[in-house]
């Protein structure tokens, strides 16, 4: 066990509130004088902040109670959520959600700060206090305590911890590129959908249909277990399926063949309150697991003398085929539509299913690579909490 003296955060760091320039006020907007706020933070690729997409005026930071922190403070969101951390790379003010460290550069490395904020998170979102949302005050801020080491321990840990969220960060853009990959195959072998520059013939989604299109079961689910699995829109996350979530119903009788999802079917979010997530597809793969669907999501399945379900998912996805569908789409007063008439009359182009099929197979070996590296980050997941553990108990 480490004998590291722990130390309150007030005594190694000045702690800086942020504040808003009245918003109505022209003069205080758009000037030269960086101004995050926490969502600048949750949107962040990395340890540092750079820039913001707003800025705020001389006379903006004079007229509230914000300051400029010089590069090198540790910005820490205090609301909206906790716990959001970043190094400023340049000068900066920021908006209430924050409370800000400035480290004394004689006791604490503002890189090593930076990793027991990110590492003590949970610790610190269980210090907020509020009824609407939870803050965490300056005053409890400052008697946070963090253990200390000597400034060359700080260095060395920062340093190792760094190392190893950098090899998690090549993982994820390694995941990203094959994203973009798929994109780039789809394209190579089909072209834009919107333009059909191979000349595919064009058809109406209904004469690729082997039954029509139909909504989902609109039983309410049940997180108890037991029955029939259904997926509802939450299941699809950035055209995935995610089953983290897992709701179940009881299905007998006509419910039982309307609302059964078999291998190869596409389930398709066709209402949603987002027009970005209308339309968001994956492709089932039960296997000999019982899978049913809410009424939010709408089933649709394939002549496979017709059709390759991978080619139509991967045809809803591309920016082209994205168009031509939101043209058939609707707009309520309280969420975005589309509806098994509209679905069935979308036309596209049709090319032979031999290259549709030659399509799925490449497909099907990027999500193996995918599946490769998703197994390789989660191990690095694993190393890098265990890192993280140790690093702050003087055990790295």
């Amino acid at each position: 066990m480490s004998a590291w003296q722990k130390t309150r955060l007030s005594d190694c760091c000045e702690i800086i509130s942020g504040a808003t320039p009245k918003t109505g006020v022209e003069e205080y907007w758009d000037g030269e004088i960086p101004w995050a706020t926490p969502k600048d933070l949750s949107v962040l690729r990395g340890t540092y902040i750079d820039d913001t997409p707003r800025k705020i005026t001389a006379a903006g930071l004079n007229s509230c109670a914000a300051s400029v922190l010089p590069a090198g403070s540790v910005l820490l969101s205090s609301r909206a959520p906790i716990g959001h951390v970043a190094i400023n790379t340049i000068p900066m003010a920021t908006n209430q959600g924050f409370k800000s460290l400035v480290p004394d550069a004689r006791a604490v490395e503002a890189k090593y700060l930076y990793w027991w904020l990110k590492a003590n998170r949970s610790y610190l979102e269980g210090l907020g206090n509020g009824a609407t949302f939870k803050e965490i005050s300056k005053a409890i801020v400052s008697q946070v305590e963090i253990p200390l080491p000597p400034l060359a321990e700080q260095r060395r840990i920062a340093e190792v911890l760094d190392r190893a969220d950098e090899l998690r960060a090549k993982r994820r853009e390694a995941l990203g590129h094959l994203d973009d990959l798929t994109q780039s195959i789809f394209l190579d072998m089909f072209g834009d959908p919107a333009a059909n520059p191979k000349s595919w013939p064009i058809a109406a989604m209904s004469t690729l249909f082997d039954r029509p299109p139909i909504y989902g079961t609109m039983i309410p689910g049940s997180q108890l277990g037991g029955g029939w699995l259904c997926l509802r829109v939450a299941n699809i996350q950035d055209w995935e399926l995610d089953l983290s979530d897992r709701k179940y119903v009881d299905l007998d009788g006509p419910a039982l063949e309307r609302h059964v999802v078999r291998n190869g079917d596409i389930l398709l979010a066709r209402a949603i309150a987002s027009q970005e997530h209308l339309g968001k597809a994956v492709v089932a793969r039960p296997g000999e697991d019982q899978w049913a669907f809410d009424s939010h999501l709408m089933r649709l399945s394939f002549d496979a003398r017709r059709a390759e379900p991978e080619y139509i998912r991967a045809f809803l996805k591309s920016p082209g085929g994205r168009s031509l569908f939101l043209r058939v789409t609707r707009r309520s007063s309280v969420q975005y539509n589309i509806n098994t008439k509209e679905m069935s009359a979308l036309r596209l182009p049709v090319p032979p299913l031999a290259r549709q099929k030659e399509f799925a197979a490449r497909m099907q070996a990027v999500d193996d690579l995918r599946m490769a590296h998703r197994t390789a980050l989660a191990e690095l997941d694993a190393l890098f909490s265990s890192l993280q553990d140790r690093a702050f108990r003087g055990l790295l």
